[in-house]
């Protein structure tokens, strides 16, 4: 039987890039390799130089069968801000600092602009005067968001005076080679390398020359995190993007409204369990090697206002836009409007971050909006210090917002006289619910004399307007053959004009296992923090026998629940 495998392939498929099929967490190739790695790992983890070397030439490995030969990119990214953080550190006039500084941000965000937006660029340049300049055939590079920030968040922390660089006590050729390679591994870090949290260097470099130590408690918190987030991934978000959100959003006029409604639940749902099962594996891949990377996630949708939502989602990401964009606009600082403008500029920036494609610009613009608008409402008095009442207002603005732009559609021809009644009614309807469940929340906080029922209330409204915004996001999904504002209006047109109530108990049937998972992922998502932490401490008590089973388990029903192929990570493409 041996002699029939063929190793050629085996060692193929292993080694070398495949563009259809890049090394990801959830798939077996990895598994085989990560078990190969850590097994060699174990005996060389007290010897720092030689682990940090070793883990280093896997990760650019790792790089290497995700991305392929723009691993060449990350060591040249790599390179290039390690010499500036040095020659900032020891310039001696602020102008130098600036130049190198400068040096650093054309240097990184160029490759990052070239690389992600030329075509963008080139679209929007034709689309509004007129030209026809051609499209360039690039390829996007597997990470270079995530890489690209957290070697800016070197150079910047250096140029601040908040971190020394790694560089700093290096006098000789080994010292440099050493501290280069040291730079680089936290560069190339492969858990978090393509998607993932974006890491500061002020937290990840001083642990490389620490003593590496894996307690009990610690290796059955990574392979809880390990065995949730392939679980999230592999078999909540996986199943219910392929067998029901990936066929609503393709064609949303051949849906009924509540299909396109759970529609978007399950898109809510997917890419929480998406990116967050990523977070979790990445956490819980870097725990077992030793390095504690920072929470990325905080139960997002028990957010009870937009601001309280970005700090609980993509935390790596928001905390790096408020730490080195909104701070240095001026944070603020600097009066009330460019407080709010501030907001803005951040948020449309970070839906940049996430694609090049305008409907991501919308989505920023959304919740840069919501949170000024939030802001701006908590000092207006003591009615609005009600996080429902906020939450309540951003949505009738939002109402109002879109009604303007049904209008403009109906005068512009595209809309017959029943259709924009139809979707008249269905606006005033919705508006109404919203009105109905603040007033209710407020009578009833007043009555019981608690206010436990607008916090709900509120996070109902919040998870909403959160869902209204991913339909903009979804829609600018690369490989798409509709235009994104086209599946936008058609899904929204479905939902407020076309809702169909009558074909409920058919959509629940034909689709239970599908709301099975939407509803077991959104159970999981709320359940109360004091339950998850007892969870965990029971399962890190548990015998390592039964965590191997349970991780065993996790697999068997990837495979049995997996597509034909291995489903990429949402955020790979950013």
């Amino acid at each position: 039987m041996l002699l029939e495998i063929n190793w050629t392939d085996i060692a193929h498929h292993l080694f070398v890039y495949d563009p259809k099929r890049p090394l990801l967490f959830n798939s077996a190739a990895f598994l085989v390799l990560f078990l190969v790695v850590y097994g060699l790992f174990i005996p060389m983890r007290r010897a720092t130089t030689l682990r940090t070397l070793y883990l280093l030439a896997f990760s650019i490995f790792f790089y290497y069968k995700s991305s392929g030969l723009f691993f060449f990119l990350l060591l040249i990214s790599t390179a290039w801000n390690f010499g500036l953080g040095h020659l900032m550190y020891t310039a001696t006039s602020k102008p130098s600092r600036i130049f190198y500084l400068l040096l650093s941000l054309v240097g990184s965000l160029g490759l990052l602009v070239y690389y992600k937006y030329t075509n963008f660029f080139i679209g929007s340049v034709n689309a509004l005067a007129g030209t026809e300049f051609a499209f360039q055939k690039i390829f996007l590079p597997v990470g270079i968001s995530f890489f690209t920030f957290q070697t800016l968040s070197y150079t910047i922390d250096v140029y601040r005076g908040d971190l020394k660089p790694i560089s700093a006590d290096a006098r000789t050729l080994g010292g440099w080679l050493r501290s280069l390679a040291e730079f680089a591994f936290y560069v190339s870090f492969f858990p978090q390398l393509v998607a993932g949290p974006i890491v500061r260097a002020s937290d990840f470099i001083p642990q490389i020359r620490q003593p590496l130590t894996l307690t009990r408690e610690n290796l059955g918190y990574a392979l809880l995190l390990i065995s949730g987030g392939l679980f999230k991934k592999a078999v909540i978000s996986d199943y219910i993007s392929v067998n029901f959100v990936d066929r609503i959003f393709a064609n949303p006029g051949l849906y009924s409204g509540f299909e396109n409604l759970l529609g978007v639940y399950g898109y809510a749902i997917q890419i929480y369990c998406d990116f967050s099962g990523y977070s979790d594996m990445a956490i819980g891949l870097a725990l077992l090697f030793g390095f504690k990377l920072a929470e990325n996630f905080r139960s997002p949708y028990k957010a009870i206002s937009i601001q309280d939502f970005w700090q609980r989602w993509h935390i790596s990401l928001s905390t790096w836009l408020r730490d080195y964009l909104y701070i240095s606009l001026g944070g603020n600082k600097k009066g009330k409007f460019r407080t709010y403008l501030n907001l803005m500029i951040t948020m449309l920036l970070g839906g940049l971050w996430h694609g090049a494609n305008w409907v991501y610009i919308v989505w920023g613009a959304l919740h840069g909006a919501a949170l000024a608008i939030d802001r701006f409402l908590k000092n207006m008095g003591r009615l609005w210090v009600n996080p429902a009442m906020r939450a309540l207002l951003i949505l009738l603005i939002l109402q109002v917002c879109c009604h303007i732009a049904i209008w403009r559609i109906y005068v512009g021809g595209d809309l017959d006289e029943l259709e924009y009644a139809d979707l008249l009614t269905g606006n005033l309807l919705i508006a109404g619910i919203w009105v109905s469940m603040a007033l209710l929340a407020m009578l009833l906080d007043w009555l019981f004399k608690k206010s436990w029922v607008s916090p709900v209330v509120a996070g109902i409204m919040v998870f909403h307007f959160v869902c209204f915004c991913w339909i903009f996001f979804r829609s600018g999904a690369p490989g798409s053959s509709v235009p994104p504002l086209e599946t936008t209006y058609k899904l929204l047109y479905q939902i407020v004009a076309v809702f169909r109530p009558e074909v409920i108990g058919q959509v629940v049937a034909g689709y239970w296992k599908v709301l099975f998972l939407i509803g077991t992922g959104f159970v999981l998502h709320l359940l109360p923090s004091a339950w998850d932490r007892s969870f965990e401490l029971g399962y890190v008590r548990m015998p390592a026998v039964v965590k191997a089973l349970g991780l065993a388990l996790i697999i068997w029903v990837v495979i049995q629940t997996s597509s034909a192929g291995v489903t990429p990570f949402i955020y790979f493409q950013f």
